[in-house]
This record gives C-alpha cells, sequence and structure tokens, in this order.
C-alpha cells in the first residue's frame, strides 16, 4: 500500500458515521439492477480485493498497468469526477472496467503510482461475491450489519458501511442521490452528519472504492 500523508480528503470522501435515525415512509428510489445473491468468488482478472481491482493494483505505476493490458485495454482522459479527484477509465471491448483516481491538482503519469481505484462494473466482486449491483440485504449475510449514511459537507455522497468490512481501505456507495436516498433516514437540523440502518428493499451497491492512502 501506499503510505503518504494525504488523508484528509478521502476522510471526509469515505469517512462513516455513528449516529443512526428512522424517517417515515419515503419516496420510491431510482432503479438499479440488483443481484439477490452474491456470486461465488470471481476469477482473478474481476477480483476486488484490498489490493486492487481486477489486474488494476494500488501502488503499481500507471506505466506498468499499460504495459501489463497491452491492446487489450484502452486508457481514456483524465477528468473531473467529484471535487478534488479526477478519474481515468479503464476500458476493454468498449466497456469500462474500473477508474483510476488521483487528486485533480496531480496530474498523474505513467512514472506515478496508483492511489485510488474505483468500479461500478458488476463483473467485479469480492471474495465473497460482494460488489456492484448486489444488493445490500444480501451483502449483510457476507459482512454483518450495513449502515448507510452521508454527510452534507461531503455533498451528501450516501455510502454503506458493513459490520465486518472485507478491508478497511475498502468503500461501498450506493445507488441512492440527495431527495433518493437508498437508507431511510430522520431529518434534523442539528447535524450534518446522517447515518441509518434502515434502508429500502431495493437498496443495491453502485460502486466500489479503493483507497491507497488506507493502511
Amino acid at each position: 500500500m501506499l503510505k503518504v500523508p494525504k488523508t484528509l480528503l478521502l476522510s471526509l470522501l469515505l469517512a462513516g458515521c455513528t449516529q443512526t435515525s428512522r424517517a417515515p415512509t419515503p419516496s420510491p428510489i431510482a432503479s438499479f439492477p440488483t443481484s439477490t445473491s452474491p456470486n461465488s468468488a470471481p476469477s482473478t482478472p474481476y477480483l476486488i480485493s484490498s489490493e486492487g481491482i481486477g489486474e488494476g493494483r494500488l501502488g503499481m505505476k500507471l506505466g506498468e498497468l499499460k504495459e501489463k493490458l497491452g491492446d487489450r485495454a484502452q486508457f481514456g482522459d483524465s477528468q473531473p469526477f467529484i471535487v478534488d479527484l479526477n478519474a481515468i477509465p479503464v476500458s476493454m471491448d468498449g466497456e469500462v472496467q474500473y477508474y483510476i483516481l488521483h487528486f485533480s491538482a496531480e496530474p498523474l503519469t505513467d512514472r506515478d503510482p496508483i492511489p485510488f481505484l474505483m468500479t461500478d462494473n458488476s463483473q467485479y466482486r469480492t471474495a465473497e461475491g460482494v460488489g456492484p449491483g448486489v444488493a445490500i440485504a444480501i451483502a449483510e449475510q457476507a459482512y454483518g450489519d450495513a449502515t448507510l449514511y452521508y454527510s452534507v459537507e461531503n455533498e451528501s455522497r450516501e455510502f454503506v458501511r458493513f459490520a465486518n468490512p472485507p478491508a478497511p481501505n475498502l468503500s461501498f456507495r450506493t445507488q441512492g442521490s440527495p431527495g433518493d436516498f437508498a437508507g431511510i433516514y430522520e431529518a434534523s437540523a442539528e447535524t450534518s452528519f446522517y447515518g441509518t440502518q434502515q434502508f429500502r428493499p431495493d437498496s443495491a451497491i453502485a460502486s466500489v472504492f479503493l483507497d491507497g492512502y488506507r493502511p
């Protein structure tokens, strides 16, 4: 893993909260394809682990990944992803497999190590068969009770953490968005952080983040 001091931004991006709450009947969430059960462990090219996503590895130099994948993959241009982060899409056969993320103020060259990875491709799963498209209720079977949370200070991005996560540097984002969250929250003017263990039955994991700045 990379050992560097820049943790503040990712702490704000991916950190959980401890407050839980309840709310009245919500409106329907946006449709998202979900799996009703975890798949068996994926083959190595599609494995999500604490070290990487597929053949993309944290700490591997960008040029090394390009050389490893060769003509099998296409690397897109770096584009804004969220505040302070850019994303480089890695595609095969016209389909994005995963994204290499980096700080916007620090362009990633072929000589630089890969700091973050993210995928929303449902082919990619953890060893327990959990990944994009898997229902949160099913992921609980692998990782224990789920807590959904978001922070107003973090642009209200909604994440889910589990009681027994597969790795400390791996984070799951839901398909929820402001006004259409997957979690059921109680409105409050006293905090900018919201958390709940109640969520809609069709709630699913939308993407998985891997953080090379975490141990």
